[in-house]
């Protein structure tokens, strides 16, 4: 039998099988590993006997990986997993209260980018204001972003956001108030969840909270689900609270303009090879931007997080004496 994880808590994990919701532990070689063998999102082989706890026998290789910086670590440090075979994340805003935050909706896409995992837009309470609906897609159109919108009080743009979630896991994230919670309510009515504080709502204690988590929803239609199991439902939504801070790590200074994707046509075009993009002469980037092909304060953006992740001067250092 194979299953899907969903939470550790403590030394057991909650799969979610074919027959339904499970109490795994490790057993065998899996056991002596280290902290990260096994995340939330993972595919693991079962071996189901009695009443018991079933054994995780063994872990499917991962389509992908959502990633940070171990705590306590300087430099480049140790990847440490937070999720596994995550598909997409659909980052959410709000047309007003609050307000989007177009910092933090960069910072997120980036994340998103340099994880290697696909990023959607999410527009919210369209009633509230549907006249911002055009300048959002007019930021994010040439980075080839879909930006779907909605209104989870007046039930606009929910099919299209249930079909986005079928057969997929799917991080959610945004800022608070946005209505990610009202979202996924809308869809599966009678969930009664609040994204972000899914850890206290199955009761897996203070120890979780680094950890991703994932909810099953029902009725997604289509597909055998996260790697083959999850019932006709076939759809999961990643809780991860702690997704701002994946930002901190593994984003290389150097790397970090391909995770633009509106940047990548013009960085061939710049003098110099290693161009920052910051204030080098014949920048062909800056002067993208300069004439229109993207919106500027997504360059802005740029700046503000290389600032965040060129910190360590032993990098910039060890990047000068190449």
């Amino acid at each position: 039998m194979t299953g899907v994880v969903l939470a550790r808590t403590g030394s057991t994990y909650r799969v979610h099988a074919e027959r339904g919701e499970i109490t795994a532990v490790l057993r065998g070689r899996l056991k002596r590993r280290d902290d990260d063998r096994v995340v939330a999102g993972d595919v693991v082989d079962l071996d189901v006997r009695g009443d018991g706890p079933a054994a995780i026998t063994g872990v499917r290789p991962r389509r992908s990986l959502l990633a940070r910086r171990s705590s306590g670590t300087r430099g480049p440090g140790r990847r440490q997993p937070i999720a596994a075979n995550v598909d997409q994340v659909v980052v959410v805003a709000a047309t007003r209260d609050p307000e989007p935050d177009f910092r933090m909706l960069d910072r997120l896409l980036v994340i998103a980018e340099a994880n290697r995992i696909p990023p959607v837009l999410v527009l919210n309470k369209l009633e509230l204001d549907r006249g911002v609906l055009e300048p959002f897609r007019r930021r994010y159109g040439p980075a080839g972003y879909q930006v779907l919108p909605t209104s989870a009080k007046a039930g606009e743009g929910l099919p299209a956001l249930r079909d986005l979630l079928r057969g997929r896991a799917s991080v959610l994230t945004g800022e608070s108030g946005v209505g990610k919670s009202s979202l996924v309510n809308a869809l599966q009515p009678g969930l009664n969840l609040r994204i972000g504080e899914i850890s206290e709502k199955w009761g897996t204690g203070k120890h979780t909270t680094r950890a991703a988590q994932l909810v099953p929803l029902a009725g997604g239609g289509g597909g055998g689900g996260v790697g083959g199991v999850g019932g006709a439902g076939g759809a999961y939504v990643v809780d991860t609270p702690g997704l701002r801070e994946v930002a901190a790590w593994g984003v290389d200074p150097e790397l970090l303009a391909p995770c633009f994707p509106e940047f990548r046509p013009f960085l061939d075009q710049c003098r110099f090879d290693n161009c920052r993009h910051l204030a080098e002469p014949d920048c062909g980037v800056r002067t993208a931007a300069e004439r229109g092909a993207f919106d500027p304060d997504r360059l802005t953006s740029y700046r503000h997080i290389y600032d965040e992740v060129s910190v360590p001067s032993w990098s910039s250092a060890r990047r000068r004496g190449r």
